[in-house]
């Protein structure tokens, strides 16, 4: 094995250029056997206080190194970007490219034969993925756990989820802000990632469901010993994936992605699920589609009882049985055959799963939702390149509706309008966010979900119709339009909007219509000025000026499908 090694391109050589490399590699402490013909595994870990989220994973990296050491292997940990949501502003989807830009270089620039890549929080797991992809050499997905389950006051509570619901409450009178702040620390008690099906449980999930997540791991609590002993065994197992040199290009199909959207709307998960995939598919060179997420997913019922569309929590979740569990529940809608990082396929992964509690996971017959309440995909004169809605998070009686738009230009002018007592407002009203796309924003936040006016909050109003071109958090809910596209930034019809104008809703028939002339667009658009961003340069200029569509990923244009893994040119 050592002469196929791509490793043995630096510490296998002779002369100076590989006295150069074993040398300063010998600085560390290790012997020389350590260059004698093993694989080199790198431990991507995206560590940092900054991401609480990700706070654990350093150390959980050195149980995957005692795995490496185990099976022969050679490893070396290196740091990569964290992106916490909970601290990063704009807002960490600006920076997942540049997180998978950063991964995908490492790897490739360094004596590497294969990698574990540890995530937590939403962005750093599709980043990982991403980034891997594009390098295509034998890869494991660790992701790093949920966190403690919340408690406040006797009652379970879960993280993001009922942070939007206590937020609300204040502003509704019946919460104080002191119980608020009181509730803080009880609702986010140890590191790991978020209690309920937010984004970060939900693509932990679907990286399992894709086959780069050892199978029963992704549900795991951060704090549990299972997650240490995991890692261990993950860094045995990529020593294995390097022998037989099985990379992800040999692992993902057409197949583990129609996997995975099942997954998603059996999970109840997160809208932003859609667009991580369809970035995945991009860096994959596998076919993927906007329409396919409803497509596939009308069939599918929601079994798993997690907030925000149920009552339970992730680690509830493990304790049923996980991810394999639920897989084994809807094994008929799954294609079995689909390969794994166990070098097993997915059938033969589940094969002996058990549900150990049919409430926390339902039976097919017996489901949380019926089939078809996932997310929607929708399309019309307002969405012409697509949106997308939550089924299973919004008012069943708000999903065909007809109302007038309140239109806002920031979600800095919509926060400091909502709470005005002279804000007209009422039930019916449709309330659209622009400019906070992948470009207008810039980065895409979760600023989607809009908080509900005060004075209807105060009526015991809980949800309206609202639609952005924004994402939302994975732990939110509501009738939420999201993700439409072209977005405004770049001309889309939700540019043309005008307080007023009668917007209709129709769920059912997948459409989301702005009922204004054609002729009347035309002439708003020829009197438009267009977006016109005050850049200073830098990243943020990189981003807007490659970035693409939400219906497409919002990945860069140059950064779509696979370079490869070959050695780079050293003349030294």
């Amino acid at each position: 094995m050592s002469d196929q090694l791509r490793s043995s391109n630096w510490f296998a050589q002779t002369g100076k250029l590989g006295f150069y490399h074993r040398s300063h590699t010998k600085s560390e402490g290790f012997p020389d056997d350590m260059f004698s013909g093993k694989p080199v595994i790198g431990i991507g870990a995206s560590w940092s206080d900054l991401a609480p989220c990700n706070a654990h994973l350093h150390d959980l990296a050195q149980s995957v190194k005692a795995g490496i050491y185990e099976a022969g292997g050679f490893p070396f940990e290196f740091p990569t970007m964290a992106l916490g949501e909970t601290l990063m502003r704009p807002s960490a989807m600006l920076y997942r490219n540049l997180a998978a830009m950063e991964i995908e270089e490492l790897i490739r620039s360094n004596p590497l034969d294969g990698v574990v890549l540890l995530t937590g929080c939403d962005k750093t797991t599709p980043a990982a993925i991403m980034g891997a992809l594009s390098v295509d050499l034998p890869t494991i997905i660790l992701t790093g756990g949920p966190m403690m389950n919340g408690v406040f006051r006797g009652e379970t509570v879960g993280s993001g989820t009922d942070l939007w619901r206590f937020s609300e409450d204040v502003r509704a009178g019946v919460m104080t802000q002191e119980d608020f702040v009181s509730s803080e620390a009880c609702v986010s008690r140890s590191v790991g990632h978020c209690t309920t099906m937010g984004t970060a449980s939900t693509m932990a999930c679907l990286a399992e469901a894709l086959g780069l997540v050892p199978s029963g791991t992704s549900t795991i609590p951060a704090t549990d010993g299972a997650r240490r002993s995991a890692a261990q065994l993950a860094g045995r197992q990529i020593v294995s994936l390097v022998a037989k040199d099985l990379r992800p290009s040999s692992i993902l199909s057409r197949e583990s992605f129609e996997n995975a959207i099942v997954a998603n709307v059996a999970l109840g998960g997160s809208t932003n699920a859609i667009i991580h995939l369809l970035a995945i598919a991009g860096r994959a060179e596998i076919d993927l589609e906007l329409e396919d997420f409803d497509r596939l997913g009308l069939a599918i019922p929601t079994l798993v009882d997690l907030k925000p569309s149920g009552r339970f929590l992730m680690a509830d979740f493990h304790g049923a049985g996980g991810l394999p569990a639920l897989l084994s529940e809807i094994s008929e809608f799954l294609h079995l055959g689909a390969r794994t990082v166990s070098s097993r396929t997915l059938g033969e992964d589940i094969a002996n799963a058990k549900n150990w509690n049919q409430t926390v996971i339902r039976k097919v017959d017996a489901p949380l939702l019926p089939p078809g309440n996932g997310s929607v995909v929708l399309f019309g004169n307002l969405a012409p390149n697509g949106a997308v809605l939550k089924l299973s998070a919004a008012d069943p009686n708000l999903c065909v509706h007809r109302g007038s738009a309140l239109v806002f230009d920031s979600i800095e002018e919509y926060n400091s309008t909502i709470d005005q007592e002279d804000f007209i407002v009422d039930p019916n009203s449709v309330l659209i966010l622009r400019n906070a796309g992948p470009k207008g924003y810039p980065g895409m936040p979760e600023v989607g979900n809009l908080a509900i006016p005060k004075s209807l909050v105060k009526q015991g109003l809980r949800d309206m119709v609202r639609i952005s071109d924004a994402r939302m958090s994975g732990t939110s809910f509501g009738t939420v339009v999201l993700h439409v596209a072209p977005e405004s930034a770049s001309g889309g019809p939700l540019s043309l909007v005008q307080n007023g104008d009668s917007i209709f809703l129709d769920v059912p028939n997948r459409t989301l219509s702005l009922e204004v002339s054609e002729a009347e667009l035309l002439k708003r658009r020829e009197e438009k000025s267009p977006f016109n961003p005050d850049d200073s340069g830098g990243y943020v200029s990189l981003y807007r000026t490659h970035v693409m569509g939400a219906e497409t990923g919002a990945d860069f244009d140059f950064l779509r499908g696979r370079r490869g893994s070959d050695v780079p040119r050293r003349s030294t």
